[in-house]
């Protein structure tokens, strides 16, 4: 447990001390958010606002986890473990695609940065080659990080994919995480506050699998609802860092922001998500967890669906939050409601969680 105090405490730190450094730079060099036309109109005065304030949140999760771990070691405890890599490399890449994405939004002066094959190309490397590691790099007991089966609170024996199924697999979920959170960012705090209730749950789901952990020597009930999990501990570690990093950036990007997480945020916290139900094996979980973005989503596919075969709109405008903010809705209000959807969907999740446990142990 005091490893995941100690790196999110310094991931918050960080942030909250790195941001302000960020706003300032990127002011400097004019790296400021080009806002969409067709939005709401109340977004136009937010055009030039600093934006690629993910950079913080990562740096922030690097720096909690380096730090928690090189006490962990400097004390006698183990050391980094392949998932906690794998999880780190998978949020650091998609933020990079997300950083080119940014970039070009601010050279061009346009509200789009890569284009959709690009976008696609990118997130598709990342994903495949952290699927292919998670199934390769395997413990002495020949554990991979990952799983070939489908999982709700964990393994669901009956449901394999194979391991080409699980390189698929794994490139929808990740791209379906990663574009979900994106679609979420398109009000100040909303995307950063949501995260931290997912991330926080996922902090208590890993550090709960940690504790009842097949590798310890249970006995009892408790044996029947071990969780065959690798490195949940320091899967919850890297989650506490990035919780830290998000409250910290959150400071500065609530309403009004001084600064945007752009695609560099939003790309790197949902391939974050992605990593890890995919790492503690509560891949269905997730879409109660993260609720929010999930029905983000679904309202933007809904949107395209619709129109396209019908010619009509069912929300005044897509993603879902600015349906409330065209209907009169002020950008606060929006906010705080969907945190408390965000909050109650991931609290929801963690009752499933601990419930599934129970029934496995006859609590």
């Amino acid at each position: 447990m005091k490893s995941i105090l100690i790196a999110a405490v310094v991931g918050l730190v960080v942030s909250i001390l790195l941001t302000p450094y960020l706003i300032k730079v990127f002011s400097r060099q004019g790296f400021g958010q080009e806002i969409r036309d067709d939005g709401p109109q109340t977004h136009l005065k937010k055009r030039g606002t600093p934006t690629m304030g993910g950079t913080a949140i990562i740096i922030a999760m690097w720096a909690g986890y380096l730090v928690s771990i090189g006490i962990q070691r400097a004390t006698g405890g183990a050391g980094p473990t392949a998932s906690a890599w794998l999880l780190l490399y998978l949020t650091t890449g998609l933020g990079f695609v997300g950083m080119l994405d940014d970039y070009i939004k601010i050279r061009k002066q346009r509200s789009l940065g890569l284009n959709k094959r690009a976008k696609l190309v990118g997130q598709t490397f990342i994903a495949v080659s952290f699927a292919v590691l998670a199934l390769l790099f395997k413990n002495a007991d020949g554990v991979a990080p990952a799983s070939v089966h489908l999982s709700y609170a964990r393994d669901l024996k009956f449901i394999t994919f194979g391991a080409i199924g699980f390189v698929i697999f794994a490139i929808l979920v990740i791209a379906a995480w990663s574009n979900a959170v994106n679609f979420t960012d398109g009000l100040d705090g909303l995307a950063a506050g949501s995260s931290v209730m997912v991330v926080g749950t996922y902090v208590f789901i890993c550090f709960y699998e940690f504790r009842n952990s097949c590798s310890i020597d249970l006995a009892g009930a408790a044996a029947n609802g071990c969780y065959d999990v690798r490195d949940p501990l320091d899967l919850a570690v890297v989650a506490g860092a990035a919780l830290g990093g998000c409250v910290g950036f959150l400071w500065w990007n609530a309403h009004p922001a001084r600064i945007f997480m752009g695609d560099s945020g939003s790309l790197a916290l949902g391939g974050l998500i992605a990593g890890l139900s995919i790492l503690s094996k509560t891949e269905l979980l997730t879409v109660v967890i993260a609720g929010l973005a999930v029905v983000e989503m679904l309202s933007v596919v809904l949107q395209i669906a619709v129109y396209k075969t019908r010619k009509v709109r069912i929300f005044k405008m897509a993603p879902f939050h600015h349906h409330f903010e065209v209907g009169g809705w002020t950008e606060t209000t929006v906010m705080v409601r969907f945190w408390l959807l965000a909050a109650m969907s991931a609290a929801l999740g963690a009752a499933l969680f601990y419930a599934e446990w129970l029934t496995r142990t006859g609590g």
